[in-house]
């Protein structure tokens, strides 16, 4: 008995990368993958390509599982109610979504276009929200359901370039923690999670300095099968109380990331002023402010 027996799980951006790995590893646990990828560049801007999807519906298919292609685009709110209706006329039923989908416009904020900010947010973001919509009316009616959205330490925790990026990625972790207030009289359950794999999008990351090219060598050794594990327990019934909760997966390692809280307070009889804020309150909080931290500043270890 596998762990998704009986479920059907709809795996966007799936042809590739960790996509490709967590819609393998869902149908080697059990489930009916609809197994969706629009084909295009990393950019998003290039023409279409479906023989990638097919060739992970063959791959499963060829391990004795089910699987079906979908090549429609997560940004669209038709082509994701297509998506969600292909589980429906293929398989019967939907059980989770893996909201993988995504794009790359990284450059630096004073040189971001409208466009680059559109084109990223359009799909990881507003992608995120059409699929999970889609999917939602037949969570209700069945009172049962899993989300997986996938964040990024770009968002938790930042990185340069990518001001885009970062805005989608903690609107997702956002918007999966409402998902899961919203949905929870359902049994419906939505998770986050921050993958570190080695993929097409992480492969644009720059190696002009020592420093940009250690931290690539040290992201070479990130293995996507690795967050595929962590997406296929998310979804399964075994999982069922954990809803609302961000996940790091890197390796052999799994983190559970803090959510904001109050850390440190001030406060006084007569109301602030602006002199005595400068004057009182930043100078209390200064010990605890955070530095400007990248993401490889906070994980500067070599994967386990």
């Amino acid at each position: 008995m596998g762990l998704l027996d009986g479920k059907v799980v709809l795996v966007t951006g799936s042809a590739r990368g960790v996509g490709k790995a967590v819609a393998v590893e869902m149908a080697r646990a059990g489930a009916a993958v609809v197994v969706n990828d629009l084909g295009v560049s990393l950019s998003g801007q290039s023409e279409t390509d479906n023989e990638a999807a097919l060739e992970v519906v063959r791959e499963i298919e060829a391990s004795g599982g089910r699987a079906v292609a979908n090549f429609g685009s997560v940004a669209s709110w038709d082509d994701a109610h297509a998506m969600v209706k292909t589980a429906i006329e293929n398989f019967g039923r939907i059980d989770a979504v893996v909201n993988n989908a995504g794009n790359l416009r990284d450059v630096l904020f004073h040189k971001m276009t409208e466009e680059d900010f559109d084109a990223v947010i359009g799909v990881h973001l507003k992608g995120s929200f059409n699929v999970s919509r889609a999917a939602a009316p037949y969570f209700k009616e069945q009172a049962s359901g899993a989300y997986v959205h996938m964040a990024s330490t770009s968002g938790l925790i930042g990185n340069m370039g990518q001001v885009n990026y970062a805005a989608a990625k903690l609107g997702i972790v956002a918007m999966s923690k409402t998902i899961a207030m919203d949905m929870q009289r359902f049994n419906v359950r939505s998770n986050a999670v921050a993958p570190f794999a080695w993929t097409r999008m992480v492969s644009s990351i720059p190696t002009d300095t020592p420093e940009q090219q250690k931290r690539v060598e040290g992201l070479k050794k990130l293995i996507p099968e690795k967050v595929a594990a962590l997406c296929v327990a998310l979804c399964s019934d075994a999982a069922k109380e954990v809803t609302g909760q961000v996940f790091g997966s890197r390796n052999n390692e799994i983190y559970l990331f803090s959510q904001p809280r109050p850390i440190r307070t001030a406060h006084t009889a007569e109301g602030w002023t602006p002199e005595a804020i400068i004057e009182r309150v930043i100078p209390q909080f200064r010990n605890d402010f955070y530095p400007l931290h990248r993401s490889g500043d906070v994980f500067t270890w070599d994967p386990v």
